[in-house]
């Protein structure tokens, strides 16, 4: 089984985002959830509300199968960039510089360990 759960327009650049995904991708998740908890690194909370929106919404895709966390494994973890906020500051000889403050799409599906070994089986 497979859930996912995307978090829009976060207001973190992608390319700090993506460090933090490139350390939970391909993991189990209560071994990611401990990670990002005792990650010392501001922009975790927005990964971290994401991942447990999946893992939320695994557990309620499941109904009464009685799925658990420690069944399931990160098996995407992908950011893109989101639209960007234009601000106007002063520059030198009274012209306007433009500032881009970037956002960011997170993407995290999660899937069971079986699905996930037969998925990763079908690969090679």
């Amino acid at each position: 089984m497979e859930a996912s759960a995307i978090s829009r327009h976060q207001r973190v650049s992608a390319r700090k985002i993506g460090r933090i995904l490139d350390l939970i991708r391909e993991m189990d998740v209560p071994t990611a959830l401990n990670t990002l908890k005792f990650l010392n690194k501001p922009t975790k909370r927005s990964v971290l509300k994401t991942l447990e929106s999946a893992v939320a919404n695994a557990v309620n895709k499941a109904g009464k199968a009685k799925l658990e966390e420690k069944d399931l494994v990160v098996a995407e973890a992908r950011v893109n960039g989101g639209t960007m906020m234009k601000r106007w500051q002063a520059g030198p000889r009274g012209m306007g510089m433009q500032i881009k403050r970037r956002t960011a799409h997170v993407h995290i599906s999660v899937k069971t360990r079986a699905d996930y070994k037969t998925t990763e089986t079908k690969r090679s």
